[in-house]
Parts: structure tokens; sequence; C-alpha cells
């Protein structure tokens, strides 16, 4: 038995099929952070600077750009680094670090997505009481929750790693994920389960919650057609992201924990960051490209800088 005191760093076995095609991998890699930082960035400073864009919506949709830098931040960096590294390794610390910010990244992005799927219930179902329930106050304050929480939750499980006394330090992984060390434990794990579950079981809330809402909006929207037409422009992008998150998100929490074993290192390597790959690029396009106010300004903006250009 190895005692958590002993362990100084985690062995990530999970590059020891990336041998042959690295450089490749670092190059599409690169790129790939390179277009979400892009067009995240992008997004974020296009609402900022656009007085017009200051609306609860929009708000909410340059905060879950915010996270998606955040997020991507806890996993990019280290691992284009290891790409280039004979030996990937990661610190004790750094492990619990990298876990903490990825996953409470999607955290706070699925928080943000509920928050937006109520800001459009209160716009297409109470059009009329829709200045006085998302005000700005009350957006700032909803948006504020929708990071404290998350935070809170995802702290509760990192603590409750460093008590567990570890059997191993090798993770089957290209980066830190709280269950494969929670699967390395020879001790008790039932606190780390029961706080899992229970995170698990809040996130299913939002779930409910946001089909919820859409359920009262689908039923608003086939009355009238000025409901179909605010849905139809405003709706189908947020439902695009949400689909996007929840099946990256599902497929990495089901395949982490029940996944099996005989199926091959290459296709455990893409299972594994999917939801850090495909949700942070496609979102920012999704919104960009369907939102009139955001895909107008943007397209403004290039113009005028292809003018200065000539």
């Amino acid at each position: 038995m190895i005692s958590t005191s002993s362990i100084i760093v985690f062995s990530l076995s999970g590059f020891n099929e990336t041998v042959n095609y690295r450089v490749t991998l670092f190059s599409l890699t690169l790129l790939s952070y390179c277009v979400i930082l892009v067009v995240n960035v992008s997004i974020i400073l296009t609402i900022i600077l656009d007085e017009n864009l200051h609306e609860p919506m929009y708000i909410c949709l340059c905060n879950l750009c915010f996270n998606e830098l955040y997020g991507t931040a806890g996993f990019y960096p280290k691992f284009t680094s290891d790409l280039l590294s004979d030996i990937q390794v990661i610190s004790y610390a750094g492990c619990l670090l990298q876990i903490y910010v990825i996953y409470s990244s999607a955290m706070v992005g699925y928080s943000v997505l509920a928050l937006m799927s109520y800001d459009r219930y209160v716009a297409i179902c109470r059009p009329l009481e829709y200045h006085s329930v998302m005000s700005l106050r009350r957006t700032v304050v909803l948006v504020t929750l929708s990071w404290f929480v998350p935070f809170c939750c995802q702290i509760m499980g990192v603590m409750l790693t460093p008590t567990l006394k570890l059997c191993g330090s090798h993770i089957q992984k290209l980066y830190c994920e709280n269950w494969s060390i929670v699967k390395l434990a020879c001790s008790s794990t039932t606190a780390n389960n029961i706080v899992g579950l229970v995170n698990i079981s809040f996130y299913c809330c939002h779930f409910l919650f946001i089909l919820g809402s859409y359920v009262q909006l689908v039923k608003s929207a086939v009355k009238s057609r000025e409901s179909r037409k605010k849905f139809t422009q405003t709706c189908v992008p947020h439902l695009l992201s949400l689909f996007n998150v929840t099946a990256a998100l599902l497929f990495d929490l089901m395949y982490s924990r029940y996944g099996s074993a005989s199926v091959p290192q290459s296709v455990k390597n893409f299972m594994a960051i999917q939801f850090l790959l495909i949700p942070p690029m496609l979102n920012p396009v999704i919104y960009g490209l369907v939102l009139t106010k955001i895909r107008g300004r943007m397209i403004s903006v290039c113009m005028k800088a292809g003018h200065r250009i000539n």
C-alpha cells in the first residue's frame, strides 16, 4: 500500500499510445487551442465593447466564453507540454489543481446554460415581466451564483481526495481526473462516492430545470408567430450548445466510471478529451453564426478592419 503522503507525482499513462504521432498531435492541439482562444475572445470582446449587447442573454454568453477559456487553460498548456516531453508526470498538488479547474469549469458551464434557459423562458413566456425579473442587478447575482456554487461543489470533492490511501500512482488518462485517483485508493471511498453522487444529482436537477423551461418555451412558441421567431433566433443556438455540452459531459462521466478495459487506448484518449475540445470550439461559433446581433456586430467590425487595411 502506498500512502498519500509518499506520492509526489502521478504518471499519465494515456500518453503511451501517442509515441508515434506526437508531433502531429502537438500541431493539431496547438491549432485547436488557438481556435478556441480566438473564437471565445472574439465573442467576449464583441459583447463587452458593444453597449447594445449589455443584456442578460449576452452577459450569460460572455460568461460562458470566459468559462471556456478558464477550463481549457487547465488542460491545453500541460497537455501540449507533455506531448513534447519524454516523461509525462504531474505533481500531486498540480493534479488536484487540474481536477479542480477542469471540472469546476464543466459545472460552471452547465449552470450558465441553465441560467440562459431561464432567461429565454422569461423573455418568451413572460415578456411583460422580463425587464423586472431579469434586471441587471438580478442578472449579476445569478451569474455570480452560477460561478460560486460550482466552485464550492467541486472543492468539496477535491478536498476529500488527499485523505485517501492510494495503491498506485498511474493515471490511465491524458490528464488528472478525480475518479481515476479514487480508483487507486486502498481505503474506503464512501465519502468521495457520496459527494460525487450529490454533485451529479445536483446537475441532473439542472437538466430537468432546463427541460421544464423548454417544454414551456415550446408551448408558448406554437401560439404566435412572434414567439416562434424569438424561439428560432435565440433558443436554437442555446439548444445546440446544450446538446453539445450535455453529450460531451455524459460521455466523459459514463466512460470514466463504467468504461471497458478492452477499448483501445486511442479511443479512450479521444473520449477523455472530447468535452475539452468540441464544446469550447463549437459553442462560440454556434452563437456567433446564429444570433443576429452578434453576427452583425462581428461582420461590421471585420468590414471596418478591412477598410482600414486597404
